[in-house]
């Protein structure tokens, strides 16, 4: 039995505020446990929440990036969401329930078979609740409310993704989002970036959804995949055997590959939403729209467009290269630094680049070679210095020890060999120490060319200028 697996995402993202939402303490990440929880946060009586302009700000800044200034709401209410946890000090959690900031938008996601356009149903402004501590405790659980209070923008996609892997281009495409307009640093580890997976099952051809299950606190990209292919196998072996899929929540655990039931699922009724009356509406005005809209980068989107249509870059490449705003700075840097082609800029990028930032474990705005540094190196293989065996033994230097590119060439003795001359010599002392390759080209065995290419640039220690020794190759065989 063909099997669909459907998928929707709820995206929890820690917005850049120097302090909380409704109150003045800092968000500042790692501080003693509740030292950072103001009495506004751990509420005691007769204390007021004030709203955060600046939260509300970056709030517009993701409305512009997902749809444009009509998914804004001009006017949205603020809810109080009521539910009892330790780590809850009001009783109730500060969110938005019947008119959120943003309603729509869309968000593209870049997959092997082609790009495809993801529906949101809604982002709003929230508090985040505190957090529970159950190590080192002895036995018992601490509450650390540093947290309470910390502004969030929960984004929540239509149910559009099928299958695990969409799921996970899209919770990259959205972390990248958030990051490229600045209103989130998207740190998974510290909790700044989380996602929630709602996963059911259906049968192939059917509308309807199926009952669905919530997959809470996925903080990584790699768990969110595990987590739902395991989800998805558990709800088909129990439709397949007779059974009935149970709405709840539940937790992912990776040292077990499995998810395990943590709660019933709520729906919206069992918190009780009602307006808070402790806040006013909040209204959106044209000029706070427009005055932010004015200080928007160019969008992933765009400037995937861009690069294609401007530079001639293969979708792949162009997604590739804007999968974050700082690889995607980094490329355009490279361009007016190298003045190469583009495509070959791209190729370093992804590919020399890439692997000493995975091997080594850095995100590129930390890289050891600068666009400025690299852009250097590919202005020698275009002047004839290097060529991309050379190149590449400059880049490896550079990484390990910072020196620059001219001053690794010389005292390393890796500048090209281009004249003529000296390769014709090495040439000729590979023809005669390599007769049956000869032969063996000679008898239309091409393989063997590619062999005493090989012996030439050996015998010249990788600094022969390839085109030169193929071309003499050529002309001595004919010969």
């Amino acid at each position: 039995m063909a099997w669909e697996i459907v998928v929707g995402i709820e995206t929890h993202a820690q917005l850049l505020t120097k302090s909380k939402i409704f109150s003045g303490a800092s968000t500042a990440f790692g501080a003693a446990p509740n030292t950072q929880a103001s009495a506004v946060d751990i509420a005691l009586p007769g204390v007021l929440p004030v709203l955060n302009r600046a939260a509300v700000e970056l709030a517009i800044r993701f409305g512009l990036a997902v749809g444009g200034p009509q998914v804004i709401s001009r006017r949205s209410v603020f809810a109080r969401k009521n539910y009892f946890y330790p780590d809850l000090p009001k009783g109730y959690q500060i969110s938005q329930y019947e008119i959120p900031v943003v309603t729509g938008g869309s968000l593209k996601i870049v997959l092997p078979e082609g790009e495809k356009t993801i529906r949101l149903t809604r982002a709003h402004l929230e508090e985040d609740a505190g957090k529970s501590l159950h190590e080192d405790l002895q036995g018992m659980s601490g509450i650390d409310l540093n947290r309470a209070g910390t502004p969030l923008l929960e984004i929540v996609s239509e149910p559009d993704l099928r299958g695990a892997k969409e799921a996970v281009a899209y919770a990259r495409a959205m972390h990248a989002l958030v990051r490229w307009i600045g209103i989130c640093d998207g740190n998974m580890q510290e909790g700044s970036f989380r996602c929630d997976a709602n996963v059911s099952v259906r049968k192939l051809g059917d509308e309807k959804l199926g009952t669905r299950c919530e997959i809470k606190n996925l903080n990584s990209f790699r768990f969110m995949e595990h987590a739902i292919e395991f989800e998805a196998r558990r709800q088909i072996e129990i439709l397949e055997d007779g059974g009935q899929i149970v709405q709840e929540t539940r937790l992912y655990d990776p040292d077990k590959n499995e998810t395990r039931s943590m709660r019933s699922k709520e729906d919206a009724q069992d918190y009780r939403y009602f307006p808070d009356p402790d806040l006013l509406p909040l209204v959106i005005g044209e000029a706070d729209i427009e005055r932010i809209r004015s200080t928007m980068p160019e969008l992933p989107q765009a400037r995937r467009e861009r690069l294609r249509a401007t530079h001639g870059l293969p979708a792949y490449d162009a997604a590739v290269l804007t999968g974050s705003r700082a690889a995607s700075d980094y490329y355009e840097e490279l361009l007016r630094h190298s003045g190469a082609d583009p495509k070959v800029c791209a190729n370093w990028q992804m590919g020399e680049l890439s692997a000493a930032l995975n091997r080594d474990d850095l995100d590129i705005e930390a890289s050891r070679i600068s666009a400025a540094t690299l852009g250097s190196i590919l202005k020698r293989i275009a002047d004839g210095t290097l060529n991309g065996k050379t190149a590449k033994q400059v880049f490896d230097i550079a990484w390990k020890t910072g020196a620059p590119i001219d001053e690794i060439i010389d005292t390393q003795g890796l500048k090209q060999i281009s004249d003529a001359g000296a390769i014709e010599k090495i040439v000729d002392e590979v023809l005669a120490a390599n007769q049956k390759q000869v032969s063996d080209y000679r008898a239309g065995k091409e393989k063997a060319f590619n062999s005493l290419v090989g012996q030439v640039m050996k015998r010249s220690q990788g600094k022969a200028n390839p085109a030169q020794v193929n071309e003499i190759l050529r002309r001595k065989l004919k010969g």
